[in-house]
């Protein structure tokens, strides 16, 4: 039986939260450092990381964009981690990327796509929002409900409400075309795990789309494992695998420390076990964990919950099957 490379691990830091409409979310990845000092884990010794320069200075200016809140800091921190995430796959590393509001997404999955162009990239978004929205259809103008539209080129004129401004729209086409590829990927390729909060628009985008999404229901009525074989198996015509773990996809009562959080989700054993099964995939090419904010959270409990998810996902993608 031939031996599969294990890639070694690279940390990407993202302290921004220039996309999300609270502040706090650019310390969750130091609050995640800290559970892992807490539980008396090397973790953030063993693997290298490498932390991308934010933008976090515009939210001391005034916002000017109402449809696409600080949209040229978000396209200028986004080409800089598109670049990063890149390289480090062309080097050989997989790129575990740690991020403050979800915006940050954008450049994950375009720099995947810088070093992959030729490969199909399936998406599995855990997540309790869609993040479906674009200038044109947004009811907050943040940013952080827009990455999978704008990775997908999606404006859903269909369901326009919003007329942005010049500077807006051209910065949204510069976001879309990120890294020269447009779309990066397709609806046919993406899979929603515990969705359940979401605007009309997102969902006429899913539903016109025929979107797979997989419900806390669906989730409790199947059990973890045979969801994640089921998502994967969905995806299998795909090349390449990103995961995205927003921890607002578990529910409220236990992700306070997060700003948008939603009644109803997953459990932190059910999103351990979760990670855990999808990271078997040996076409996993990179995972990422967002929306952590230790401001609204008690006794750092949010981000204990992610560090041991972050070490479920880790453990498996550096184990040899």
């Amino acid at each position: 039986m031939a031996k599969i490379e294990i890639k070694p691990i690279r940390i990407v830091e993202v302290k921004s939260e220039i996309g999300a409409g609270t502040r706090g979310a650019s310390l969750g990845i130091d609050a995640i450092k800290i559970a892992a000092l807490d539980f008396g884990s090397p973790f953030f010794k063993k693997y290298k990381s490498i932390e991308i320069q934010n933008e976090n200075h515009l939210l001391l200016e005034p916002v000017v964009n109402d449809y696409a809140k600080r949209i040229k800091g978000i396209y200028n921190l986004n080409e800089r981690l598109a670049n990063q995430i890149k390289k480090i796959l062309l080097e050989g590393e997989l790129p575990i990327v740690l991020a403050g509001d979800h915006s940050s997404a954008i450049g994950t999955i375009a720099g995947i796509k810088m070093a992959y162009p030729d490969k199909r990239l399936g998406v599995i978004w855990i997540d309790a929002h869609a993040d479906l929205h674009s200038p044109y259809t947004t009811p907050s103008g943040n940013m952080h409900g827009m990455p999978l539209a704008c990775s997908l080129g999606e404006d859903n004129l269909d369901r326009q409400q919003n007329k942005p401004d010049d500077e807006t729209i051209e910065y949204w086409e510069k976001l879309k075309n990120l890294g020269g590829i447009k779309p990066k990927i397709y609806y046919s390729d993406l899979v929603f795990i515990a969705l359940r909060d979401f605007e009309p628009q997102e969902e006429y985008l899913i539903k016109k789309n025929k979107v797979r999404v997989f419900t806390v229901a669906e989730i409790r009525k199947k059990a973890v494992e045979r969801i994640a074989i089921e998502a994967l198996n969905y995806l299998d015509h795909c090349d390449l695998i990103y995961v995205s773990f927003d921890v607002d996809s578990m529910d409220s009562r236990i992700s306070s420390g997060t700003g948008t959080p939603v009644p109803n989700g997953i459990t932190e054993k059910e999103a351990g076990n979760l990670i855990y099964y999808l990271m078997r995939s040996k076409k996993i090419v990179c995972f990422e964990m967002v929306e952590i904010n230790p401001t609204l959270d008690k006794e750092n409990l949010m981000a204990e919950n992610a560090f041991e998810i972050l070490q479920k996902a880790t453990n498996q993608l550096t184990q040899d099957f």
